[in-house]
């Protein structure tokens, strides 16, 4: 697929099935994430691979989605709180952005192996953070990762008109 077509098929998928996903396309996958740029390379981020049963089961218990929990691994997206570049301007940080960055690299290459992915953010914040302490770190996203089920429902892809969304000035 060509990026046109690979950004027209990835969708938020909801259903997956219990297939494992193999050591081969998760280190693809990190490895596209681990390319990701970030303002002035710092590279403020971590990825928790959350594969076994019981972290799987930890994780569910902050997002009580039925959905949610026919994935087969789960992927924790987190901001280096201390690391992440600031615009001297106005002291914006720029974390949120670099992460955001690499989190759709992670979709993107994920789409690209057949499988699929959800942005999931209204997790319980407070219970991941109990749940996986990493010091320094927040975080940020939660994207559950694996084979996407031959049922999975995803309506068409709306999206703004470009005259809408772009503007010559």
């Amino acid at each position: 697929m060509d990026f046109k077509e690979l950004s027209n098929h990835r969708y938020s998928v909801r259903k997956y099935t219990d297939e494992p996903v193999s050591k081969a396309d998760i280190d693809y996958i990190m490895e596209c994430v681990r390319l990701a740029p970030s303002a002035c390379n710092r590279q403020p981020w971590k990825f928790l691979l959350v594969v076994s049963d019981e972290a799987k089961q930890k994780l569910r218990q902050c997002y009580g989605r039925p959905w949610f929990a026919t994935a087969p691994m789960y992927v924790l997206c987190l901001k280096d709180v201390n690391n992440c570049w600031v615009r001297p301007d106005d002291s914006k940080p720029h974390g949120d952005v670099d992460l955001g960055i690499a989190v759709e690299h992670l979709c993107l290459a994920a789409a690209e192996r057949g499988l699929g992915t959800c942005w999931v953010c209204n997790y319980d914040v407070d219970a991941v953070s109990r749940l996986f302490p990493v010091e320094g770190y927040e975080a940020v996203a939660v994207i559950p990762l694996g084979h996407i089920a031959p049922d999975c429902p995803h309506g068409e892809k709306k999206r703004k008109a470009m005259s809408e969304i772009v503007e010559e000035v």
